[in-house]
């Protein structure tokens, strides 16, 4: 783990970058501060935010946008004091569709040395993804029946989570994880990571010192990056002729069907359809063997792919998976736009919903600081007034600050003490978890409160 001082030099870097990298001028809701590449006493300093101007999978500009959330801070960049919140930075926020590919994406890139260097989402604190986990390495494992001579690399491995799991099953394994602090605590629990950014000439060292992976595996990470094809020919480059890669994404129908907006943040550029993976992994070399859907994080689906020079086609199921979504709406405007209609009426619903429980008297608080809920509070305006407090599995959020909005985040300890009468899930994902977990809660009489698709209260 990173010490505290460790990520202050972070922080003053990022704020410090800012400050001498752009010129941020006031502009209307959705439009971008104008930032440019910039020297300061004779130093370089790194552009942070630049607008994509093409399509990042077939490089057509004629990207239109469908959804603006407006200003917002990085999702993951919780203060730790009030006195760094007049140094907070916030960004534009655009979803965009393209006509020509029908990919999914945000126009707003951020350097990601700026995002992930210094990271404090970790997979290790739900139980949900644990028994994923498990489950996902023992399939994996099964279908590829690995040996102890086998080696597994995960891309964005995190803490090394997923990887204990096929370590646990007897293979070689080893992590890329660009987040040193995150790396640590992995190399710590004992799985090997090399704590760098995946590309293909990375992949083509990594085979040359290790020789070839007979899986390679990437878990919500492919939405993260702003080249996903170089990603995917890394990938290839690493796998063996008989290996197989293994890639989970939410799954964009789930997106559309569960008005999953809270989902679009900087870290996420892409999101994925059938349709769009299938033209991405042929710009790889790469055929799609097979795709599985799975519940967690709000719907998601793992593919698997093979060398097209072993597999020279698309399976057939899969490509029927692709026409089916051209029959649901998922490669025409229109649905996104009815989509950000819907979006509008959330946040108004959602609002409403909060008010009126404060001023009949009622005591709300939240549960979970995840970065889709920093995305949901600030489109939505929700700040201490509505929310005194969420608390957080993570130590690494408790005691910070909600980006943007700054509510403070609060051991899971705190809702006894306050004694709330509602509970309003902001990791909505892990519903089921949480409200397990809170059985006593509920038991009193205290209510549950999901903001999507439409706000309810359980």
């Amino acid at each position: 783990m990173a010490s505290d001082g460790e990520i202050d030099t972070i922080y003053c870097w990022t704020y410090r970058s800012i400050d001498l990298a752009m010129t941020i001028h006031s502009k209307p809701k959705g439009e971008s501060p104008i930032e440019s590449d910039a020297a300061h006493d004779g130093i370089a300093v790194r552009q942070i935010h630049r607008q994509a101007t093409e399509c990042r999978l077939c490089g057509s500009p004629r990207m239109a946008v469908v959804l603006q959330l407006g200003p917002t801070p990085l999702a993951n960049a919780f203060p730790r004091h009030p006195d760094e919140f007049a140094d907070e930075q916030a960004y534009p926020l655009d979803l965009a569709f393209c006509p020509d590919c029908s990919l999914v994406q945000i126009v707003d890139e951020i350097d990601p040395e700026v995002m992930f260097r210094d990271y404090i989402y970790v997979t290790g604190t739900s139980t949900t993804i644990a028994e994923h986990n498990r489950a996902y390495a023992d399939a994996v494992h099964s279908h590829l029946r690995l040996t102890p001579d086998d080696l597994v690399v995960e891309i964005a491995s995190n803490d090394g989570s997923l990887l204990s799991c096929f370590r646990d099953l007897g293979v070689q394994v080893l992590g890329i994880e660009p987040a040193r602090n995150i790396a640590d605590l992995a190399r710590e629990a004992g799985i090997d990571t090399v704590s760098e950014f995946f590309s293909d000439d990375l992949a083509t060292e990594l085979r040359s010192a290790r020789g070839p992976a007979k899986a390679v595996i990437g878990n919500n990470v492919l939405a993260h990056v702003p080249n996903p094809a170089d990603v995917l020919r890394g990938a290839a480059t690493l796998l063996a002729d008989d290996g197989a890669l293994f890639i989970e994404v939410p799954y964009l129908a789930e997106f559309l069907e569960g008005l999953e907006y809270d989902t679009v943040y900087h870290e996420h550029l892409c999101y994925f359809s059938v349709t769009a993976l299938l033209r991405l992994c042929e710009q790889a070399g790469l055929s799609v063997l097979g795709v599985d859907r799975f519940p967690v994080h709000g719907g998601t689906i793992r593919m698997r792919a093979g060398l097209r020079t072993s597999h020279p086609h698309h399976s057939d199921t899969v490509l029927a998976m692709a026409a089916a979504e051209d029959v649901q709406g998922l490669t025409t405007e229109a649905s996104y736009r009815e989509f950000a209609r819907q979006v509008e009426d959330n946040r108004q619903a959602l609002v409403t919903l909060l008010e009126s429980l404060r001023d009949r008297g009622h005591r709300v608080a939240a549960y979970g600081a995840p970065a889709k809920g920093n995305t949901l509070l600030n489109y939505c305006g929700i700040g201490p007034d509505l929310l005194p407090f969420t608390v957080d599995q993570n130590p690494w959020k408790v005691g910070r600050y909600t980006p943007g909005m700054h509510i403070p985040v609060k051991h899971v300890d705190s809702l006894d003490e306050f004694a709330p009468d509602y509970i309003l899930i902001l990791a909505w994902n892990f519903a089921d978890e949480i409200m397990q977990k809170l059985e006593t809660f509920r038991a009193r009489g205290g209510k549950f409160i999901l903001p999507v698709p439409t706000p309810r209260i359980l």
